[in-house]
């Protein structure tokens, strides 16, 4: 195969990636971003077994046909609520591929040169970090509580440490090369560090990490794609790299948090406050016949959805809701904070899932302004980010995080399960407060029920 075909090729598989991403920044047209980077992401796979004359073809095709297999199962089978840790475990999967493909090219003794090399090196440290720091992800986000104990005390110390440790590990390589034991060694280095760079970092600022997880991927991909001199691998790599950082740095200043706070540790939440403090004897409960007399009053109600919402799958029983208090004459809007949920778009997906009018979604900047003229504001499921301890400068996990300010709107009505905190660990004073009524009840259940009674108030 002609080197034009091959670049002409390349050249439409990149312009399919640039073309995926503007249109997966909107719900509407995300699944056909996601589609037209599927086709790109064949096309060059395709292409490149086609030129590269050594590979078995078969045997490609065969692996080909597994992975798409197991990954249309994975798409089929995982829910919205595990879908978090999906992006953490593919996040991870990318990055062990590029340590993998890295190791295999030094074996080979296709990797020589400095900047050859260098590459495998940092393909090898970057795909090591990324692959264990997103299998502890993905562990923090099934909330294995065993984890929240592997933080060492001295953690910056150890980290700066392991990332000095695995750098000189190369050294050996490049002067004297192949050096593939120093290779390994330098991964397995980077491969604690990446356990111990993610396990420090507090429940409230996983969303951030699992964006910075998914940049590392693109970085080891980029390089990996020095090292085999591949074109399409360095632009796909380093387009993965650069969104990835961008939305990490998006999201970071979306929580008052900078790049460096998040990755070296978060705080412990043992400074705030115990909930018997906060709750003890304020707390106020309401029935679902209750709640709707009030609600058939309101003519303006902001929803505010977060993660139990995605648990229960009650983004539909919500629309129904929503659509009754429409007819009532109510004005109904949806709240987003940019991180609810457990990851980036979370709660733009659950709602866009439920065909919820696009531009009765405002995001946090554009509708706390309004929260102090609100009649009530429906909370379902949402935690940290509504919590009102986040005003404070220091002293709790989510300090100085901005937040969504239902505190401010006449009457707050929270549907949970119960008093349990959010991801932070913390308690939460929006429950205690006056003007809040807590409605005790599975999301999805609890949004029928409200519906149901809202016929007859």
């Amino acid at each position: 195969m002609s080197s034009g075909v091959v670049n002409l090729a390349y050249l439409i598989a990149a312009v399919c990636f640039i073309v995926a991403f503007k249109m997966m920044s909107s719900p509407r047209s995300a699944a056909r971003g996601n589609t037209i980077s599927s086709f790109g992401m064949l096309l060059a796979i395709v292409i490149t077994v086609l030129q590269t004359k050594s590979l078995n073809v078969t045997l490609v095709a065969s692996a080909l046909l597994v992975g798409t297999a197991i990954g249309a199962w994975l798409a089929k089978s995982t829910s919205m609520t595990g879908m978090p840790q999906m992006v953490a475990l593919l996040n991870g999967f990318g990055g062990g591929a590029s340590l993998l493909v890295a190791g295999a090219s030094l074996h080979a003794g296709d990797a020589s040169g400095l900047q050859a090399l260098i590459a495998t090196g940092l393909s090898g440290i970057i795909g090591a970090v990324t692959f264990s720091g997103s299998l502890v992800a993905y562990g923090k986000l099934e909330e294995w509580k065993f984890l929240d104990g592997l933080r060492p005390k001295g953690h910056q110390a150890i980290v700066a440490t392991l990332f000095a440790s695995s750098i000189f590990a190369m050294v050996p390589m490049i002067v004297s090369p192949p050096g593939e034991m120093w290779f390994w060694i330098a991964c397995a280095i980077a491969s604690f560090l990446g356990v111990l760079l993610v396990v420090a970092i507090g429940g409230a600022d996983m969303p951030v990490v699992i964006c910075l997880l998914n940049s590392y991927s693109g970085l080891a991909a980029a390089s990996t794609g020095f090292v085999l001199n591949n074109s399409m691998l360095i632009i796909a790599g380093s387009l993965v790299g650069a969104s990835g950082l961008i939305l990490t740095q998006i999201m970071c200043k979306a929580m008052n948090r900078s790049m460096a706070n998040v990755i070296l540790g978060a705080m412990d939440a043992s400074t705030a406050a115990k909930a018997d403090d906060v709750y003890g004897g304020k707390v106020k409960s309401a029935s679902a016949e209750e709640l709707a007399m009030l609600l058939a009053d309101a003519q303006t109600i902001v929803i505010v959805p977060g993660y139990g919402l995605a648990v229960s799958q009650g983004q539909h029983a919500l629309k129904d809701l929503a659509s009754k208090l429409t007819a009532r004459g109510a004005k109904v809007t949806y709240a987003i904070h940019p991180v609810a949920g457990r990851m980036p778009g979370h709660m733009n997906v659950l709602l866009a899932e439920a065909d919820i009018p696009y531009d009765q979604v405002k995001e946090m900047d554009d509708i706390n302004p309004e929260f102090k003229e609100t009649d009530v504001a429906i909370v379902i499921g949402a935690n940290d980010i509504v919590n009102p301890i986040a005003r404070e400068p220091k002293g709790n996990p989510i300090a100085g995080m901005p937040i969504l300010d239902v505190d401010q709107a006449r009457t707050v009505i929270v549907l949970k399960r119960s008093l349990s905190p959010g991801f932070a660990g913390i308690p939460n004073p929006l429950f205690a407060l006056p003007n809040t009524l807590m409605f005790y009840a599975d999301g999805k259940k609890g949004l029928s029920d409200l519906a149901t009674a809202l016929k007859d108030a």
